[in-house]
């Protein structure tokens, strides 16, 4: 054993070991929902142990075979239940607990477990839920804890989603060109989900979900690591850098919300920004533009604006422009309103939005009325926008973004009232 060592050394080394370890168990065993099991109780015995003990030799190699000791309890007692013996199953953990751990390269591995924690029977709440526990190396408690369910609830959903890779058949395996093709996109969209809840968490008394969103990161860079070609992986990772870049400004001490436009600029990370822009202007590069790469474009032209009347929307309305042929999204409407805005003045962004009133997708969404309450408040039609400033605070469950647009109503109500003429 190597000396001791702080129990956030433990907590970054198991979440960057965890997918390495259930590589190698689940290739060992060939049983993804039991080596996910196994492998779970190996990192919660090492979370105890480690930093009392001190950091092993070869922290991966113990894990493996804490992990695989666990299957041989797990097919021991499989075997007893149904009262047969798993030859395969027990000879593989013989020789697995026998032979030194040392796994193979788990460059291929890694990426196999992306795509079955992406399976097209998962659902996207699902994927993100398998792929924070088996890829992430969270507990469910903490899954839980990050999305605002019980733990039971989690743990069902946990338990369906590896259920469902099982009945479908899934091998731990290399994905066909066609399914690398068809899950790729699976993968990018789950991961930018579990960012955007850390990023702005969707209810509860935070703004951000700080570990979510930096799990987020270090997946996508664990994708990039395996799949360094890919432009949209690429710009996956760039768009979360740039974005995350201004965290530190986005709230005050007390957790209160600070939108863009009034940020402390000086806060802003400058080494993401800078990794950020650079992996962006290179996958653009490559000719291959996609969705992750115009976003990441955009988060890159506000960043580089040391001033928000500097912000270059011009250019951003012209990749919106190009994301709305892209892309059927309402938010990416949305945003693109608002672009539109700054352009050519609040009343072509307020037209714009009239559209997405039957977009059963966004509407009655509290950021449609919020931008449109900030769009009414540019034009000067306080009362409107007063009127939109409170129906999207009762539609958010997320207890900063209500305290905001509550503080907007309780300023436009001391403002003297006007329209322009």
């Amino acid at each position: 054993m190597t000396g001791r060592f702080p129990d956030e050394h433990a907590e970054h080394l198991l979440r960057e070991l965890a997918p390495q370890v259930l590589s190698a168990v689940t290739r060992r065993f060939r049983d993804f929902a039991a080596a996910e099991d196994a492998v779970q109780e190996a990192l919660i015995t090492a979370t105890l142990k480690w930093p009392q003990t001190g950091l092993p030799e070869n922290p991966r190699g113990w894990l493996i075979r804490v992990a695989s000791r666990r299957m041989m309890d797990y097919l021991r007692s499989e075997e007893a239940r149904h009262g047969r013996e798993n030859e395969v199953g027990i000879e593989s953990a013989r020789q697995a607990e026998a032979a030194e751990m040392e796994p193979q390269s788990d460059e291929d591995d890694t990426l196999n477990l992306f795509f079955m924690c992406c399976h097209p029977s998962l659902t996207p709440a699902s994927a993100i839920a398998l792929i924070l526990r088996a890829l992430g190396g969270l507990t469910t408690a903490e899954i839980a804890h990050a999305f605002f369910v019980p733990e039971s609830t989690m743990a069902q959903r946990i338990s369906r989603a590896k259920a469902g890779i099982k009945s479908s058949g899934a091998h731990f395996s290399a994905p066909t060109p066609h399914e690398r093709a068809e899950r790729l996109r699976a993968v990018l969209h789950v991961l930018y989900l579990i960012f955007n809840e850390g990023y702005t968490a969707s209810g509860g008394p935070q703004v951000q979900r700080v570990e979510l969103s930096r799990e987020a990161i270090r997946l996508a860079r664990c994708l990039h690591g395996v799949i360094p070609d890919d432009p949209e992986v690429a710009g996956l990772l760039s768009l979360m850098l740039l974005t995350d870049a201004r965290r530190a400004a986005r709230t005050t001490p007390d957790e209160e919300l600070i939108p863009l436009d009034k940020q402390d600029r000086s806060l802003w990370d400058q080494a993401e920004i800078a990794e950020g822009t650079a992996l962006v202007r290179d996958a653009i590069a490559k000719g291959a533009i996609g969705i992750y790469q115009l976003q990441a474009a955009i988060a890159a032209l506000h960043d580089e604006a040391s001033r928000a009347e500097d912000t270059d929307w011009p250019q951003i309305l012209a990749l919106y422009d190009l994301m709305k042929h892209m892309s059927d999204n309402p938010m990416v409407a949305l945003n693109h309103a608002v672009a539109a805005a700054m352009v050519h003045g609040p009343s072509k962004g307020l037209e714009l939005l009239r559209a997405l009133d039957g977009d059963p997708r966004i509407a009655g969404h509290h950021r449609l009325d919020a931008v449109r309450a900030h769009l009414l408040e540019m034009t000067g039609d306080y009362p409107s926008a007063i009127t939109h400033y409170r129906l999207a605070a009762s539609r958010t469950t997320s207890l900063p973004e209500q305290r905001y647009l509550q503080l907007q109503v309780a300023r436009l109500i001391e403002t003297p009232q006007q329209r322009p003429s």
